[in-house]
């Protein structure tokens, strides 16, 4: 195990490295081109330093934080979401759509319904805090298999519900880190539906990556073979906007 914290700490040094680089920095020649080379740079040293179905480290619950921090939106601001926060999220509904061959629809109460995972892990924030919490929700490979992947399908796509800055927020993964025994829809944080701030009714938590992967207030998984036409094309929000890299793994 003190082999694996050291490795995640030095990928976690790294990434701080690049994702924590000042806009003067980021926008610059030398910086632009760090942040291009990064993504395949920083993906190239995690998948030589631990195997790609490596699990991340889990907790007892005695070590739960105190409180876990509510980051970036922390609320959906429609009247929509904010009828659905009044009404348990009655009619809230998750799609699984794209290059499946059957498209699915699930209300909260059948996510709820499915095989879950509960697990205690440590969430890492690219702005240097982290917190441990205990997280339940059916494994996304289940949901994928329900749905049944195509052929050629290389990324999963997740659709948020809430704007951040004026924009949509969405992240995404690859296939590999997708079907990955802890990448998980979470409805529920420390045995309690997810509160409102971090990402009610349901966020993903995609454990071995940094905290800006874990899209809050899902709404949609889509199964794409190309990320090139969504967004700006770089894979998630931040991405697009600020360089962080796509691939965020510790």
């Amino acid at each position: 195990m003190t082999g694996s914290v050291g490795r995640r700490g030095f990928v976690a040094g790294m990434s701080a490295l690049f994702l924590g680089a000042c806009n003067k920095v980021a926008e610059s020649s030398v910086g632009k081109s760090l942040f291009e080379k990064a993504p395949g740079w920083h993906k190239a040293v995690q998948r030589s330093l631990a195997d790609r179905m490596a699990l991340a480290i889990e907790y007892p619950r005695s070590a739960i934080s105190p409180t876990f921090k509510a980051n970036g939106s922390k609320t959906v601001d429609t009247d929509f979401y904010r009828a659905q926060l009044e009404n348990g999220f009655a009619d809230w509904r998750l799609e699984v759509r794209g290059m499946v061959a059957k498209p699915l629809s699930l209300s909260l109460d059948e996510v709820r319904a499915l095989p879950q995972r509960t697990q205690v892990t440590r969430h890492d924030c690219v702005e240097g805090w982290s917190a441990i919490g205990e997280w339940t929700g059916p494994q996304l490979s289940t949901l994928l298999e329900m749905a049944g992947v195509q052929d050629g399908a290389k990324f999963v796509v997740f659709r948020c519900a809430d704007k951040y800055v004026g924009r949509q927020y969405y992240e995404s993964v690859d296939m590999v880190d997708a079907m990955h025994p802890q990448t998980i829809v979470a409805h529920s944080l420390n045995g309690e539906a997810l509160p409102e701030g971090n990402g009610a009714p349901l966020r993903m938590r995609i454990e071995r990556q940094l905290g800006y992967k874990h899209a809050k207030y899902l709404a949609a998984i889509e199964v794409v073979d190309t990320l090139e036409n969504i967004g700006e094309g770089m894979g998630g929000y931040w991405e697009d906007r600020s360089g962080y890299q796509w691939y965020a793994g510790m």
